[in-house]
């Protein structure tokens, strides 16, 4: 049994919709491969650490976050990512690659997969104007949590100490979130009254932000707030019993 590559595409994009946002790169099939696929592995990054797992695991096709050909990149396919791209192309691997579709689909995505993890609830969008629909979140804690049990919280779930800016000592009850970059997105939670905001990096400037807006800020990972979107499309194609597959996580303390 296995699925024709274009097909897969087809239905990736019917469950993500790319055509929803507008992306800092292409959503959908990047390299294609071989038409025949059986084995899919998914992971978050197209790294040749990933690729060269796929390809002792005899993968036909991989799925992932970030993948290639960012706006503002070279478009030259040199150095690095013509090792990347010949590693694919020499073993037929098909690449699909969804940036921010996976971020804010309202099941499957990382945001939601974050929300669900640290047990939030009334989960909802938070409607910023730059952004996608989706892409910061918020809800509640029930109960509020004290700031330092947040934080144990995210490094016991997410296998990473987050870096907390400890702005007071009051329990945290509302909460936002943007996993990865989403630290530009601090101003326009902290004016809406919410107690902490979650996301992956932090910036120089955020710090200061917090401070003055009193707002908790946890800077939790880049990678470890995203390996949950790229996981939950692994489990989810396996409910196709044309396909094989499996999440592969390459840690990444960043």
């Amino acid at each position: 049994m296995s699925m024709n590559n274009l097909r897969l595409l087809a239905y990736l994009d019917s469950l993500l919709l790319p055509e929803r946002v507008t992306d800092f790169c292409p959503n959908g099939l990047q390299i294609e491969g071989k038409s025949d696929v059986r084995k899919v592995v998914c992971g978050v990054t197209a790294s040749q650490a990933l690729i060269d797992r796929a390809i002792e695991l005899g993968a036909d096709a991989i799925f992932v976050h970030h993948g290639f050909f960012w706006k503002g990149e070279s478009a030259n396919i040199s150095g690095m990512k013509k090792k990347r791209i010949a590693a694919l192309l020499k073993h037929d691997i098909n690449l699909y690659a969804y940036h921010l579709p996976l971020d804010v689909h309202e099941e499957l995505g990382n945001n939601a997969q974050l929300g669900k993890l640290l047990g939030v609830s009334k989960i909802k969008s938070l409607g910023v104007n730059s952004g996608p629909e989706g892409i910061v979140m918020q809800g509640e804690f029930e109960p509020a949590l004290s700031p330092s049990e947040l934080s144990n919280k995210l490094n016991s779930l997410l296998a990473r100490a987050p870096l907390h800016e400890n702005v007071n000592s009051q329990l945290i009850k509302s909460v936002a979130w943007c996993t990865g970059g989403g630290q530009g997105y601090l101003e326009a939670v902290a004016q809406l009254g919410i107690d902490a905001f979650i996301t992956g990096e932090v910036s120089e400037q955020t710090i200061h932000t917090a401070r003055e807006m009193n707002i908790h800020f946890y800077s939790a990972g880049h990678h470890a707030t995203e390996r949950y979107g790229a996981k939950a499309i692994a489990e989810h194609l396996t409910k196709l019993d044309s396909l094989v597959v499996e999440f592969v996580d390459i840690p990444n303390p960043a």
